[in-house]
């Protein structure tokens, strides 16, 4: 081959590398710092860039955007002696390339390092209970810490973040033996509150039914009351009204007698002496005629008078024979007679008392 060829070949990839290496397209978002013979000299924005070929020295990339970094757990001594296993989370944005290229050497680990060693500091303070309760206050202390150092290295932290408070495995144990309890504690008051109040219910509803059946009661004997008033005043008016003699009465006092004896369990019962009177004057009833009066409508036949006065000598006949042969063998049974004991009619005694004077 013509060596002159060559060497118009080897020429034209010279010009065209050279060309290549003055031309630097930079990404949106991202930055690249320049050296010319060794110090530094300006920074490449996002587009279409010419540096000087073999003068210029362009570095890699720098990311502007926001990163996150996530630390490994981080062993943390609490103010009441206990370790626990602390992960956090960094969000973080280099601001200036310049500084963050030529301020520290690796500013990833920078910061990681400087998040431990504040974040054991902050928790450090604090005991455990307040440490897992705490973490808006752990991570702004964080934040304001990291912001400050790390700003002269042209880097910005928005934000920190625990992702996670592991403490050791006794104390989750305690732990949940705890809230296990207060979780018992909690149902046992509420299952007493709930029986205080089925109780105070049940007690209001007996206390309204006993008001409401004693209301009852009352109204039922007011009533009772009122009935029996009313019948015995119209008994007493109806009584007056027709003005009955103690004849009358003393019939209805022999009527009386043989309901005494009709009780099966009745071993004992006393007739007054007043049964003789009572007979003698039923039987004068009969056989004087009975005055006029609004009473008598209409005067009986003597045929009819006659069959009266029989029957009524009978019925006496009968209630004492029936009062002597009350006592029998299956059990005692006292005949009193002349005993004098209260009667129900004391009108019809003192008229006949005033008759046998």
């Amino acid at each position: 081959m013509d060596p002159l060829l060559l060497v118009g070949l080897f020429v034209i990839l010279f010009a065209v590398f050279t060309v290549l290496k003055a031309v630097r397209i930079v990404p949106q978002a991202r930055a690249r710092n320049v050296e010319r013979l060794g110090r530094y000299s300006r920074t490449l924005k996002p587009g279409l860039n010419f540096v000087i070929p073999y003068i210029d020295r362009v570095y890699p990339v720098i990311d502007l955007r926001e990163q996150v970094v996530s630390f490994r757990p981080q062993p943390v001594i609490t103010e009441d002696n206990l370790v626990v296993e602390i992960d956090t989370v960094l969000y973080f944005q280099v601001t200036d390339p310049r500084a963050a290229a030529y301020e520290i050497a690796n500013y990833i680990q920078a910061v990681e390092q400087l998040t431990v060693t504040t974040l054991r500091n902050v928790v450090g303070s604090m005991d455990l209970e307040s440490t897992l309760t705490s973490r808006d206050t752990i991570n702004s202390q964080l934040r304001g810490v990291l912001d400050e150092a790390t700003g002269k290295w042209g880097i910005r932290v928005n934000r920190v973040e625990i992702k996670a408070i592991d403490p050791p495995k006794t104390i989750k144990d305690a732990m949940e033996k705890q809230m296990r309890a207060e979780r018992d504690k909690r149902a046992a008051i509420l299952t007493a509150e709930g029986q205080r109040q089925s109780q105070i219910l049940t007690a209001e509803g007996e206390k309204q039914s006993r008001i409401l059946r004693a209301e009852g009661t009352r109204s039922a004997a007011i009533l009772e009351a009122e009935g029996q008033s009313r019948a015995i005043d119209q008994v007493f008016q109806a009584v007056h009204r027709n003005d009955p003699d103690p004849k009358l009465l003393a019939y209805q006092y022999l009527q009386v007698l043989p309901q005494l004896a009709q009780g099966e369990g009745n071993t004992f019962w006393v007739i007054p002496s007043e049964v003789t009177s009572a007979l003698q004057g039923v039987s004068k009833a009969f056989t004087e005629s009975l005055p006029p009066s609004a009473a008598t409508r209409e005067v009986p036949k003597p045929s009819e008078m006659d069959a009266e006065i029989a029957n009524a000598e009978k019925a006496a006949a009968e209630a004492v024979a029936d009062a002597r042969s009350a006592e029998r063998p299956t059990g005692p049974r006292q005949l009193m007679e002349g005993a004098r004991q209260p009667s129900p009619f004391p009108d019809l005694d003192k008229q006949r008392d005033e008759a046998e004077r």
